[in-house]
């Protein structure tokens, strides 16, 4: 079992920066590739972007490229989502999700993913 905890979610203006952290604990971090996703009420769960397990290749949709920056800690356990000039059309709860190495990579559907975090709100006022 993988245990995901995301923090740094809150409200922002447009054109505005959060820093969200997905701490692991469980099983051996680097052990997993990881997943940002998100999701607004009424609507599926949206990829947002993914890092593999070492850190070196990240890949992301194209509503955030440019924009957003994933990265990893495997010593300290911890994927982040770095988000710059934040947009209206940004405002979800965002989910980090992590899927054992043993699959192909880059994964974007949501099914693939094992384990999930609770979510953290994001809420960008225009």
């Amino acid at each position: 079992q993988v245990q995901l905890v995301e923090s740094g979610g809150g409200l922002v203006q447009a054109g505005g920066s959060l820093r969200l952290s997905c701490a692991a604990s469980g099983r051996t971090f680097s052990n997993f590739h990881m997943g940002w996703f998100r999701q607004t009420p009424g609507k599926e769960r949206e990829f947002v972007t993914t890092i593999n397990w070492s850190g070196k290749s990240t890949y992301y949709a194209d509503s955030v490229k440019g924009r957003f920056t994933i990265s990893r800690d495997n010593a300290k356990n911890t994927a982040y989502l770095q988000m710059n000039s934040l947009k209206p059309e940004d405002t979800a709860v965002y989910y980090c999700a992590a899927v054992a190495i043993g699959s192909a990579w880059p994964l974007r559907d949501s099914a693939k993913y094992n384990y999930w975090g609770q979510g953290t709100q994001v809420t960008v006022s225009s």
